[in-house]
């Protein structure tokens, strides 16, 4: 049996209602069928007031071995580094959260927030908030760039906003059946399980892409990604191929992707004009391109693209 802990710091809840949502498996099943113990959680744990203060107590003491430690939400430091914007059981969260992640075999960040420091860490940051082990792109975050957990891994992320469920259900999993050593991170510390592929793999609007047909909201035709901001070619999620409620994603539905699982989400600080919107050059020329592409070649393809009719059967014959 693997005890958990999963506390939240500055949070929506976002990534508990996508817990909560988890198919494969759910969350009975982690319970009923991998042994996993939820000592505690703050929307479905039965204890309250005193009773949750002992539990952290027994825990801190050795009484209650900690298996697994998960964290909701950004680390919330201010004011002037004490931490009381954010009381948990008497103390500041950021407090809680240093002693218990000394303690845990494992650590797991859930969602951008907690992984990156997310929206509440863009500037000026009033609440001085952070990650758990980064601050946006740079390493180091609330814990420290050195920090390993008991079971000899550093914080294991798995961002969103929210996260995925099955993300979170498949890799506590992993940890309670003792197969988390098969499992890579990447140097976000991202099991590349999940996070290696480019959302816009699986994405049904790839042939518009390649074609450079603009897509606006709602249209069930064209590509998201020059008009409307869509950062799927330069974001390493599963989305398209583990589908939200086994049915859709954010491009299937017209939406464009966010880049939420890159630490650099809100990308451009969510500056005037950036959000839902491509930034351009002169008008014309997206500012970022997709991954792997060098500025000069991706916009001499785009512009062949663009004037050059669709042929899908030489699209098919190039792939």
């Amino acid at each position: 049996m693997a005890n958990v802990l999963w506390l939240q710091g500055g949070a929506c809840s976002g990534n508990t209602m996508s817990f909560l949502n988890a198919e494969e498996p759910t969350v009975v099943e982690l319970v009923t069928d991998f042994g996993i113990n939820i000592l505690w959680h703050p929307s479905i744990g039965l204890e309250i007031g005193e009773q949750v203060s002992d539990l952290l107590a027994d825990i801190m003491n050795g009484k209650i071995k900690l298996d697994i430690f998960v964290y909701e939400g950004s680390i919330i430091q201010g004011p002037n580094n004490t931490g009381t914007m954010n009381y948990f059981a008497d103390r500041p969260m950021m407090d809680w959260v240093r002693e218990l992640a000394s303690v845990a075999e494992f650590t797991v960040a859930i969602g951008d927030c907690a992984t990156w420091g997310g929206i509440p860490a863009v500037a000026p940051n009033p609440s001085e908030s952070t990650g758990m082990q980064f601050l946006r792109k740079d390493k180091g975050g609330f814990l420290g760039a050195d920090y390993v957990s008991k079971g000899g891994l550093p914080v294991i992320n798995i961002p969103g906003c929210p996260a995925h469920p099955d993300w979170v259900t498949q890799i506590l999993v992993a940890i309670a059946t003792g197969r988390i050593g098969d499992v890579v991170i990447d140097q976000y510390h991202r099991p590349k399980t999940f996070f290696t592929d480019f959302v816009q793999s699986g994405c049904t609007r790839v042939r518009n892409f390649v074609q450079k047909e603009d897509g606006h909201f709602g249209k069930r035709g064209g590509c998201l990604f020059y008009e409307v901001g869509c950062r799927g070619p330069m974001t390493r999620a599963s989305c398209n191929n583990i589908l939200w409620n086994r049915h859709s994603s954010k491009t299937r539905a017209g939406h464009p992707c966010l880049g939420c699982t890159e630490p650099g989400f809100p990308h451009n600080d969510l500056k005037k004009g950036s959000v839902l919107k491509t930034m351009k050059y002169l008008g014309v020329f997206p500012k970022e391109v997709p991954s792997g592409e060098s500025k000069l070649m991706y916009y001499v393809k785009a512009g062949v693209g663009k004037i050059t009719p669709s042929n899908p059967e030489l699209l098919e014959t190039s792939k």
